[in-house]
C-alpha cells in the first residue's frame, strides 16, 4: 500500500492552481473538466511520479465549518517537507506569502505555517539531520 493522492479543499481551483504552481513551485499533473469543476492535481517537481495533491473544490457544506475551525485554532490542513526552511521562508515572503507562524525550532524539526490564499493553513517542515557525535561505533 502507498499514498498516491491526497486532497486539499480550495475556494477557487484556478486561483489555487496559480498559487500552488507559480508560488509554491509544484507542477500541474492533471487538469480534467468534470462538470463545473476540474480533476486538478499537482505534484512536486522533485518527485513528478510521486503522490499527487488534488485541489478539491470546497463546495460541500461540511468543508467551511471544518476549515474555519482549523484556521481558528491555527491547525494546518496539510504539511509539506522542505530541505531548507529558512531559504524557503525568505523566498515565499519575498513573493508576498503571509506566514501565520514564523520558522520555529521544535527539536527534531523546524516548522512554519503559511496561508495558502485558498482557505487553508499549510505547514512547512524541515526535518533536522541526526547529530553525528563523531565517535566510533
Amino acid at each position: 500500500m502507498r499514498i498516491a493522492m491526497t486532497s486539499i479543499f480550495v475556494d477557487d481551483q484556478r486561483a489555487a492552481l496559480a498559487f500552488y504552481t507559480d508560488v509554491l513551485g509544484f507542477e500541474k499533473r492533471h487538469d480534467i473538466p468534470i462538470g463545473d469543476d476540474f480533476w486538478l492535481t499537482v505534484t512536486s517537481p522533485e518527485s513528478p511520479d510521486g503522490p499527487e495533491l488534488l485541489l478539491e473544490p470546497a463546495g460541500h457544506p461540511a468543508v467551511k465549518p471544518y476549515r474555519d475551525a482549523l484556521i481558528e485554532d491555527g491547525i494546518p490542513l496539510a504539511q509539506f517537507a522542505v530541505d531548507n526552511l529558512a531559504a524557503e521562508h525568505e523566498r515565499l515572503t519575498n513573493l508576498g506569502v503571509v506566514f501565520t507562524q514564523q520558522p520555529t525550532d521544535i527539536g527534531d524539526a523546524v516548522i512554519a505555517v503559511l496561508d495558502d490564499t485558498c482557505g487553508n493553513l499549510i505547514q512547512l517542515v524541515e526535518m533536522k539531520q541526526p547529530a553525528n557525535d563523531g565517535g566510533a561505533a
